[in-house]
C-alpha cells in the first residue's frame, strides 16, 4: 500500500531522526504526520479521534526526551499511533489491527519503545511510578518516566492509588501529562469533568495570569527573572482564584499548566524545563480530540473508531446490503432494555464509560433518569449495582467481558455473598477481533461459574439474547436472591427479524436443535452457528445441543447425551481451563459416565489480534475446526488419542 508521506516525515523513522529537525521545522513536521495518521486510517480502519489529539505531545516527548531509555507509557493505547510512526513502524503501519501484523496498542514485545503494554485505562501511573522507583532502587538518576493519561482515564480508582502513591515517593523521577480533552469514547462525566472544567475555564485566574505576566514583562531590569518568580508561584494564584483547591498539589504532586496540548513550540519549551525539575509532577495539557480533521472534532464520539472513510467527505463507508441483515447484538441488548424497562419501572441501567460501545445510550436518551453512565469506574459501577439491588432496583450492569476482570472481587463481595440480584451483560464476550488479547473476552465463564449464586448463561442468537433478559428481570428470577451474568459477543447475530415476542426460558435448561446419532456437539452461545454450519457440511448424523447455561447444567439433558453417545464435543467461544466443556467433564466423573470428550474453544495461551471468523479458525473452532474434529473422533478407534 503506497501512502504519500510528506517530506520531513519521509526522513524520520526513529527519535533520533526527529531530533535533527530543527524547532521550526516542527509544526511542519505535525502537520504530516497528523495527514498520514489520517490517510492510513481512512483505508485500513482503526482508532482515530484520540491520536488525532496528541500529534503535537507526541511529536514533542519524543524530541525532547531521550527515548526508549526515558520510559513513556501510553494510558489505554488508543492514541499511540503516532507514537508508532515515529519510533520504527512507519513503514508497517499498514498492517495496524490486521491479523498478522502490529497490535493497535503499545506492546512491550513488539517494541522497545513501548515500554508498558496497555490496552485498558489507568494503569499507566502506577506503572511509571514503579518504573521510577525501580530506576531508584537501582541507583540511576537520569531517566524520566513519564505516563500520557487522558482525563477519562483519570476517572478510575487505580489512577488516583497511582497519585496518592507518587505523592510519597518525593524523589522518584516521574512526569505525569494529562491530556484533557473532556472525552473518553463518549463524553466524560463526574465531579472530576467540572473541577477541570473550572481550571481550564476559570476566567478570574486566566485573566490575572496573563495581566500580571504581560505587565513583569514591561520592566526590563527585571522581566526574565521576575516572570519566571511568578512562574513559581504560579499555584499558589490559582489556588487564590479558582472556586477549589488544586487537587494534584493537594496529593503532592507539582502542578503546572493548563497548557495548549497543540502548540508545539510551547510544549517542547515546557518539557525542557520540566526535566530539570525533581520529584513527582503533573503536567496539565489541554487538547481537541480529533484535532485537525473537522468531521472528528465535530462528533468526537463518531469518530473514535470510526471504520473506512473518504478523508475527502468525511463520509464513512457502510457495508451495503441488498438484503435484511442482522443486527448487533449491543443493540439488540439495548433495545431490548428499553422495551423491557417500558413495562417494569424497577429496571436501572449502569455503565462504566461505555454508553454508545454498549448501546446502553439507547436507554439513556430514552429513559436518562433510569440510565447512568459513572465514568471509567468498572469497580464503582458492580457495587453501585449492588447498592441500587438491596433496595429492590431490577439492575443491568452492562460491561464488556475483559473490564469486568477489573470488577472480580465487588462481584464476589458485594453482590453474590450478599444474594443480590445483579443482572451482568457482558459485552464483547470471547474473540473481541482486532483490539486483540488486552479485549477479549475469554475467561468469563470460568471466572463466573465459580461464584456461589452466580447463573451463567449465553444467547445462541437475538432471539435467545431477549429471552434470558426477559427472564432474568422477572419477578421469578429476581425473587430468588442470585446473580446472572449474561455473554454475548462484539458483531452482529444471525437474525434479521430479531424482534420477536418474548418467551419463557427456565434456568439451567437447553435445548436439543438436531437429533443424531453418531456423536452429539453441545454448544454454548453464538458459536454454536458454527456447530450448525460443520453439522450441514457434515454428512454425518450429528445431534447438537444448544446448552445456553454454563451454570447450573441443565442434568436432565445431559444424561440424555451420556447415556446414548460414545463421542461428545463440546464448543464455546471462551477459555477451556474452567470453561463449559470443563464443567461437563466434571458432569461426567460425577455420574460415572465414560464417554470420549473433545473440547473446542480457547486455548491456554494468549491469541492475538485478527478478525473474529480469523481467530476462531486459528484455535480449531470455526464451521471447518469443528468439522475437522468431528471427522477425527468419527475415524480414531475409541483406544486411541485423538
Amino acid at each position: 500500500m503506497i501512502i504519500n508521506q510528506g517530506e520531513l516525515l519521509k526522513k524520520v523513522s526513529t527519535p533520533d531522526d526527529l531530533k535533527k529537525l530543527t524547532p521550526e521545522q516542527l509544526p511542519v513536521f505535525c502537520r504530516e504526520l497528523r495527514q498520514y495518521i489520517i490517510d492510513m486510517v481512512s483505508v485500513n480502519g482503526g482508532h482515530f479521534g484520540a491520536s488525532l489529539g496528541v500529534v503535537e505531545l507526541t511529536t514533542a516527548l519524543h524530541y525532547v526526551f531521550n527515548t526508549p531509555y526515558d520510559q513513556l507509557i501510553w494510558d489505554v493505547g488508543h492514541q499511540a499511533y503516532g507514537h508508532k510512526i515515529i519510533t520504527g513502524r512507519k513503514d508497517v503501519f499498514f498492517t495496524n489491527r490486521m491479523y498478522g501484523g502490529i497490535s493497535g496498542f503499545p506492546k512491550m514485545k513488539e517494541s522497545e519503545y513501548d515500554s508498558f503494554g496497555v490496552g485498558h485505562s489507568s494503569t499507566s501511573i502506577s506503572a511509571a511510578l514503579g518504573m521510577a522507583m525501580a530506576s531508584r532502587h537501582n541507583g540511576i538518576r537520569d531517566k524520566h518516566h513519564i505516563a500520557v493519561i487522558g482525563d477519562g482515564a483519570l476517572t478510575a480508582g487505580l489512577a488516583f492509588e497511582g497519585m496518592n502513591h507518587a505523592g510519597m515517593e518525593k524523589d522518584a523521577n516521574l512526569l505525569i501529562i494529562l491530556n484533557d480533552n473532556c472525552m473518553a469514547i463518549d463524553p466524560n462525566v463526574g465531579a472530576l469533568k467540572e473541577y477541570l472544567t473550572d481550571i481550564t475555564t476559570s476566567k478570574t485566574y486566566n485573566k490575572v495570569k496573563d495581566d500580571v505576566w504581560n505587565l513583569l514583562g514591561k520592566f526590563s531590569a527585571f522581566g526574565k527573572s521576575a516572570r519566571e518568580v511568578v512562574a513559581k508561584v504560579e499555584n499558589a494564584v490559582k489556588g487564590a482564584l479558582l472556586s477549589q483547591s488544586n487537587i494534584f498539589e493537594a496529593l503532592n504532586l507539582r502542578y503546572f499548566g493548563p497548557i495548549d496540548g497543540h502548540d508545539i513550540d510551547h510544549l517542547v519549551s515546557v518539557l525542557n524545563d520540566l526535566k530539570d525539575i525533581p520529584g513527582p509532577k503533573i503536567l496539565h495539557c489541554i487538547t481537541v480530540k480529533g484535532k485537525g480533521y473537522k468531521p472528528a472534532e465535530e462528533d468526537q464520539t463518531k469518530w473514535h473508531a470510526p471504520g473506512l472513510f473518504d478523508k475527502v467527505t468525511g463520509e464513512i463507508k457502510k457495508k451495503v446490503h441488498t438484503i435484511p441483515m442482522p443486527p448487533k447484538f449491543q443493540d439488540v441488548f439495548g433495545n431490548t432494555l428499553v422495551e423491557l424497562a417500558e413495562k417494569n419501572p424497577k429496571i436501572v441501567g449502569i455503565t462504566p464509560a461505555m454508553p454508545s460501545g454498549s448501546s446502553l445510550n439507547i436507554m439513556m436518551k430514552a429513559m436518562p433518569h433510569r440510565a447512568f453512565d459513572v465514568g471509567i469506574a468498572e469497580q464503582h459501577a458492580v457495587t453501585l449495582s449492588a447498592g441500587m439491588a438491596t433496595q429492590g432496583l431490577t439492575v443491568f450492569c452492562n460491561i464488556y467481558s475483559s473490564f469486568m476482570q477489573r470488577a472480580y472481587d465487588q462481584v464476589i463481595h458485594d453482590v453474590c455473598i450478599q444474594n443480590l440480584p445483579v443482572i451482568f451483560c457482558l459485552d464483547r464476550a470471547g474473540f473481541a477481533g482486532a483490539d486483540g488479547p488486552t479485549h477479549h473476552g475469554a475467561y468469563d465463564i470460568a471466572y463466573m461459574r465459580c461464584i456461589p449464586n452466580m447463573v451463567v448463561a449465553s444467547p445462541m442468537n437475538e432471539e435467545e439474547l431477549r429471552n434470558l433478559m426477559f427472564l432474568a428481570q422477572s419477578d421469578s428470577f429476581q425473587s430468588g436472591k442470585q446473580a446472572i451474568t449474561l455473554r454475548y459477543p462484539r458483531g452482529e447475530g444471525v437474525m434479521p427479524d430479531w424482534r420477536r415476542p418474548f418467551s419463557r426460558i427456565s434456568v439451567g435448561k437447553g435445548r436439543k436443535l438436531q437429533d443424531g446419532d453418531e456423536l452429539a456437539i453441545l454448544s454454548f452461545g453464538p458459536i454454536g452457528n458454527e456447530a450448525a454450519e460443520a453439522i450441514r457440511n457434515s454428512g454425518h448424523s450429528i445431534a447438537h445441543y444448544d446448552m445456553r447455561f454454563a451454570k447450573p447444567l441443565d442434568e436432565e439433558l445431559l444424561h440424555e447425551v451420556f447415556r446414548k453417545f460414545e463421542n461428545v464435543i463440546t464448543v464455546e467461544d471462551g477459555c477451556l481451563q474452567g470453561g463449559i466443556g470443563s464443567a461437563i467433564l466434571e458432569f461426567m466423573t460425577d455420574n460415572g459416565y465414560t464417554s470420549r470428550v473433545k473440547r473446542l474453544g480457547i486455548p491456554d495461551r494468549l491469541v492475538e489480534h485478527g478478525e473474529q471468523y480469523q481467530l476462531w479458525a486459528e484455535c480449531g473452532f470455526d464451521a471447518e475446526g469443528i468439522l475437522r474434529a468431528v471427522n477425527a473422533m468419527l475415524h480414531t478407534p475409541v483406544n486411541q488419542t485423538l
